[in-house]
């Protein structure tokens, strides 16, 4: 285990002369850890400038298809960049990055490692000195802690100044921290020693190996299969990381770089505990209703689905697409334990008006709890959600605490066109937004003239998780406003029905008649062409905007990704008159 000198900093250790060497190593040691920060500052201000002069989505030309207008080669321009940064992917198994993650992590890699074996000449001439960059990537390491921090909590600054919402900033976080991992043990294993007797140094191995098994346990696989057992060994490993790390490096005068990342974590608490007590005060005995306020309901729509509905706190305000961690002492192995689910709800602004005289609308509970309350579609897995699915199965009630909301907010007004593509339970990011969009149009604050809802699911009898919802946005569709729905059943799971669903099938429920009564609406079997169905939306769309978004698996996501490279969203297109395409791809599963 290798350590910085005991006089690297020269703050005193040692009264003795630095040899040549030893002082350009304290200089250098001292200096890169500021370099790196200023390149890392410049980048974090690019994508703040870059978020801060985008445009919203204009409208190109529309003319012939033979005819080139150069009018809209900045459009064109903007549509190369985005194809390229976030529609390429490069697929590593079950892993898919787009080309902005790979450049990023590439850029990350460069700056460290380039920092930490620059200039490792000695005075005497030998090259590659090792005592100039071992102990120069414990410098490093320390300098990045704040980063992998901040990156990694809900509430940071670099998402303020940004503007990327937290949830696509973990993958920064986690490629942050296996960088740093690689850096660790390029730092630890320079040389073996046999001073363990020394706390600075079993410090700097406690760290080492809890980064380690950190790194280990963050595999998406355990993630996905052991959520609760890397949530809780996570918490365990980070403090004994932070705290390991800190005693090691305040040896040699360092810990000033480790310090602030224990106040980056102590703010994002702070604000999650305040948000806890506004949003719940009830809970907590303030006010009227205390102690019965937070009681969901629970209603298991299929053995696979949960919906949580839960009475809309005061003050609680949220965005389309928008996610909540619940806090459920009932059902979570630990009082505090909490989980991200997208509000499938909408927070309606005419709720108390026209929704409010809608008599159709206030006989229905499960209609009205989309526009007055919160609403969670939960997929039941192992362990939380299964203990929440058993509670269900009995219609059973449950206490919850709300924390959030989180994630970015989507401006669909801008748009002529909006494809909404989901798989499974991502139906609960899109249907806010349909309901937003319809809402919109109403009262006079969006342009949108289209929107397509694709959804996928494996069982047919899946389409009563948002039937009755959705037969009633499709039936207060203005006229100006053309909705078209499509449901595709990609299980074996599905009647022999054709390509139209009838009137009424004897498994459907009560609901789905009066859903598939309607024009919009069609039922198919087998997985969609994605590609092709985008195409067709692209060039009913020349000449303007075209939002698309999409929350599924990964094989969906790319699918989306895929069709809207060249040529449905290239510069030839767009110079002939052909749509403006945005892509949000909305993470689905565990971050």
């Amino acid at each position: 285990m290798t350590s910085l000198s005991t006089s690297t900093t020269g703050a005193g250790k040692s009264a003795a002369p630095l040899n040549p060497d030893k002082a350009i190593r304290i200089q250098r040691a001292n200096e890169y850890p500021h370099e790196v920060w200023f390149f890392l500052a410049c980048l974090i201000a690019l994508v703040a400038v870059s978020r801060l002069l985008s445009f919203d989505p204009e409208k190109s030309s529309s003319h012939s298809k033979a005819v080139v207008n150069f009018r809209n080669l900045p459009l064109a321009l903007v549509n190369i960049f985005r194809v390229v940064a976030f529609r390429f992917t490069l697929d590593f198994g079950s892993y898919s990055l787009n080309l902005t993650e790979v450049v990023l992590t590439l850029m990350y890699m460069a700056a460290l490692f380039t920092w930490t074996f620059i200039n490792t000449t000695n005075v005497s001439g030998g090259k590659f000195d090792v005592s100039y960059w071992s102990n120069r990537a414990g410098a490093l390491i320390a300098s990045q802690i704040p980063l992998i921090t901040a990156l990694g909590t809900k509430n940071n600054i670099i998402t303020f100044i940004t503007g990327v919402s937290y949830e696509k900033l973990n993958y920064l976080h986690r490629m942050a921290a296996r960088v740093v991992f690689v850096l660790v043990w390029v730092h630890a294993g320079t040389k073996v020693t046999d001073e363990l007797e020394q706390t600075w140094l079993r410090c700097g191995i406690l760290a080492a190996s809890s980064l380690t098994s950190l790194c280990i346990i963050s595999v998406r696989p355990v993630r996905s299969r052991a959520y609760e057992f890397f949530f809780y060994t996570h918490l365990v490993l980070v403090l004994l990381f932070l705290v390991g790390v800190y005693r090691h490096s305040e040896e040699f005068s360092y810990q000033t770089y480790v310090w602030p990342s224990f106040v980056i974590w102590g703010v994002d608490r702070i604000v999650r505990v305040f948000r806890l007590v506004v949003f719940n005060h009830s809970y907590f005995g303030f006010g009227s209703g205390a102690g019965t306020a937070l009681d969901a309901t629970t209603e298991l729509l299929t053995p696979k689905c949960v919906r949580l509905t839960l009475k809309r706190p005061p003050h609680f305000k949220w965005a389309p697409g928008q996610v909540a961690y619940l806090i459920t002492p009932g059902v979570s192995s630990l009082p505090f334990e909490s989980h991200p689910f997208t509000i499938a709800s909408y927070d309606s602004q005419i709720t108390s008006s026209a929704a409010s005289t809608d008599s159709d609308l206030n006989s229905t509970p499960t209609i009205s709890s989309y526009w007055k309350e919160l609403v969670f579609l939960i997929n039941v897995q192992e362990g939380f959600t299964k203990r929440l699915g058993d509670i269900a199965a009995m219609k059973g009630s449950v206490k919850v605490y709300i924390d959030g909301p989180y994630g970015c907010s989507h401006n669909s007004n801008l748009h002529d066109t909006i494809v909404l593509i989901a798989g499974g339970t991502g139906v609960s990011h899109t249907v806010p937004i349909l309901l937003d969009t319809i809402e919109g149009v109403q009262n006079g604050k969006s342009a949108c003239k289209r929107v397509t809802f694709i959804w996928c699911i494996r069982d047919f009898r899946n389409i009563n998780w948002i039937s009755s919802v959705l037969a009633k946005a499709l039936s207060i569709t203005p006229d100006s406003l053309k909705v078209d729905v499509r449901i595709f059943v990609t299980g074996s799971n599905v009647p022999d029905l054709g390509y139209e669903l009838p009137e009424a099938t004897p498994s459907t429920s009560s609901n789905f008649p009066s859903l598939s009564s309607l024009a919009p609406f069609r039922m198919m079997q087998g997985r969609p062409s994605l590609a092709t169905l985008l195409q067709e939306e692209a060039e009913e769309t020349r000449g303007g905007s075209m939002w698309v978004t999409v929350c599924g698996s990964r094989s969906i996501a790319n699918a989306v990704r895929k069709g809207l490279q060249f040529p449905v969203a290239g510069p030839s297109m767009l110079l002939r008159g052909g749509a403006t395409v945005s892509l949000h791809v909305e993470s689905f599963g565990y971050a």
